[in-house]
Order: C-alpha cells, then sequence, then structure tokens
C-alpha cells in the first residue's frame, strides 16, 4: 500500500464521516426523551449579542462538519503530494495525523461507536500514509 493510496482512503473516509455527522443535524432525537426546549429557550447576552445554548450546540455542530471537509480535501491533496514534496509537508500531514488521534480520543470518551470507528481508521490510514511518505524520502 502506498502513501498516495492511504491518504485518499483517509480522505474518503473523513468525508464519509463529515456527510455522517452532517446528516445526523441538529444531532437530537425526539425518540431519545431528552428535553431540549430548555437550551433553545433559555437567552443569554454574550459579547454584544443574544444567544441560547442551541445556539453554540448547534453552531458547534456545523463548525466540525466544515472542518471536516478541510480535512477530507487536505488528506487528498497531501495523497498528490507525498511522492512530489514529502520533507515540506511533513509537519502538515502529522499534525493531521495527531489531531484526529486526539478526535479519536474525544470520541472515545464523549461519543459512541460510529465516530470512534471512523477517527480511529482515519488516524491509522494518515499516520501510515505519513509514515510511508517519509520513508520514501
Amino acid at each position: 500500500m502506498t502513501s498516495r493510496v492511504l491518504y485518499r482512503v483517509a480522505a474518503v473516509l473523513i468525508l464519509l464521516f463529515d456527510l455522517g455527522h452532517s446528516a445526523g443535524f441538529p444531532w437530537s432525537d425526539p425518540k431519545w426523551g431528552v428535553d431540549i426546549s430548555a437550551m433553545k429557550t433559555t437567552r443569554f447576552p454574550i459579547l454584544g449579542f443574544s444567544r441560547t445554548y442551541w445556539d453554540f450546540y448547534v453552531g458547534f455542530g456545523l463548525t466540525i462538519s466544515v472542518f471536516l471537509l478541510l480535512a477530507a480535501v487536505l488528506a487528498w491533496q497531501l495523497g498528490a503530494l507525498a511522492t512530489q514534496t514529502p520533507p515540506l509537508m511533513r509537519l502538515t500531514a502529522w499534525t493531521l495525523v495527531v489531531c484526529f488521534a486526539v478526535m479519536t480520543i474525544l470520541n472515545w470518551m464523549y461519543f459512541f461507536t460510529l465516530p470512534i470507528a471512523f477517527s480511529g481508521l482515519i488516524t491509522l490510514c494518515l499516520a501510515g500514509a505519513t509514515w510511508l511518505s517519509a520513508r520514501a524520502a
């Protein structure tokens, strides 16, 4: 398996992770029996704006979707660059590996099987690709 293939696999997994995360919007199901009305109705002032905890919940969820899309594009581009300029992209590549490793830990601590599995597989693909591209250089 080449670093290019591993980066491309990681990019596709990240894109699928992003689509799954985005499709779960608004990340709450009435069948769970959780009353989120207080999150939606209790307003508070913050730095000149009136917001609710629901605003923060939705805003952070959508922000994660945007950053996952960025990570997918970055992983795809690293696949193209892996054989051309590995020393120039090594810090970026390892930073992406560390970010997904931390995401895996956070998913383990706060979420459930699907995000744990996706972030774990992505971390392994990115780590393998980065290691292979550094070794090839």
